[in-house]
């Protein structure tokens, strides 16, 4: 279940001292082809980590055969320098892979990098680069999970997927477990396909399915400066299926990792699915949600067990969602404990005292119907950011 399912993808993790754990933290993926297609979202925070800049630029190219990914920094915020620093990753990684096997033939441009970690210090690259050398030497199909495990930061466990189509497979990895807020993409994601299709249509496939699952979870309402999902396209499996096929694929691997982003957020003890539903459209239901995910209160509250409907009332009061106040109808866990905008059955009724936590919200005003995962607010959470830096 990584990101070497699909035929036609090796990869790897290694430990190049980047981290002072000495954990994995340089993770390589290479596309054997024959086809090299891509498609990719980006953050959509305005100040954009080095990577981000050039990966943006590579994609446009339409293919790439490797992407490079590191943890223990983000390089983010170092400006030209920072840049530089990407540049030369890519042209190293490139010059690393061409050599190991003269039939690859890569350039630069063909390799995206990704990188995660503390914001504002430049990376050292006398530990990076030496780093993918060792990536490039131990690529194979079982380094899929080594993969997974170098890009991890504040994650307590790796995340891998894998979903199937008839006769083609759609694998994937991804980290995050803070800043998990969308538009667009909420973490680092590495999507592979050994089905048949062109840029475009992969494109296509991973905007519909990041629609509706990464764009939908919101941990802590905090956006990176680094989030990047990828989905390469080897081809291998010789097949090309529809449009359709790839999407549904694409978005059950996409829906699978964001549901372990959330249950493994920075301290929580909830795993919370807020459904909008009877909203006048979709981008009502969504706003409602997220304003509902993003309140503290709220967040505060269920990790005490508390199901304080009226804060959750008063989020949805914030939106400009088309509702009337006193038709809102409010349910925790099955229990519906506001009724027409008002108290309604016990709240003692409701149970919080395990993991899975529903709050669903009918707004009476119209047949449109979103749901936003999100997770409580814990002192756990609040101790592991007080001291992330130091």
């Amino acid at each position: 279940m990584t990101v070497t399912t699909p035929r036609g993808f090796r990869a790897a993790g290694v430990a190049a001292g980047l981290k002072a754990s000495g954990a994995g933290d340089v993770a390589l993926v290479l596309n054997d082809g024959p086809d090299a297609g891509v498609a990719a979202v980006f953050t959509a925070n305005r100040v954009k980590a080095a990577p981000v800049l050039w990966t943006q630029q590579v994609v446009r190219g339409g293919v790439v055969r490797a992407v490079v990914l590191n943890s223990g920094g983000a390089n983010a915020c170092t400006g030209p320098a920072g840049f530089q620093d990407t540049h030369a990753t890519a042209e190293h990684t490139a010059t690393a892979l061409t050599a190991s096997s003269p039939r690859l033939m890569l350039g630069a441009g063909e390799v995206a990098v990704c990188s995660t970690g503390l914001i504002g210090e430049r990376l050292p690259m006398d530990k990076l680069l030496p780093g993918v050398r060792a990536a490039v030497r131990g690529l194979s199909r079982e380094g899929g999970q080594p993969a997974a495990e170098a890009i991890m930061t504040t994650d307590t466990r790796p995340k891998t997927t894998v979903a199937g189509g008839s006769g083609w497979t759609v694998g994937g990895m991804a980290k995050g477990a803070g800043m998990l807020a969308p538009a667009m993409a909420t973490m680092l994601c590495v999507l592979t396909t050994d089905a048949v299709a062109g840029p475009e249509t992969l494109d296509a496939a991973l905007r519909a399915a990041t629609r509706v699952t990464f764009d939908r979870i919101d941990s802590d309402g905090c956006m990176s400066t680094n989030d990047t999902v990828l989905l390469l396209a080897s081809g291998a499996s010789g097949i090309a299926p529809t449009e359709a096929e790839l999407t549904a694929a694409v978005t059950a691997a996409c829906h699978d990792l964001a549901q372990q982003l959330i249950a493994d957020a920075e301290g929580a003890t909830k795993q919370i699915a807020i459904d909008v539903v009877g909203a006048a459209t979709e981008k009502d239901a969504v706003e409602v949600g997220r304003s509902v995910a993003r309140n503290n209160l709220v967040k505060t509250a269920l990790f005490g067990n508390d199901p304080n409907w009226g804060r959750i009332l008063a989020a949805v009061g914030t939106t400009a969602a088309a509702f009337e106040p006193d038709g809102v109808d409010v349910a925790v866990n099955g229990v519906w404990v506001c009724r027409s905008g008002a108290a309604a059955e016990d709240r003692a009724k409701v149970d919080l005292t395990g993991r899975d936590v529903t709050i669903r919200i009918d707004l009476h005003a119209g047949e449109a119907a979103a749901t936003i995962w999100t997770n409580d607010l814990s002192h756990a959470y609040v101790h592991e950011n007080s001291a992330y830096s130091t």
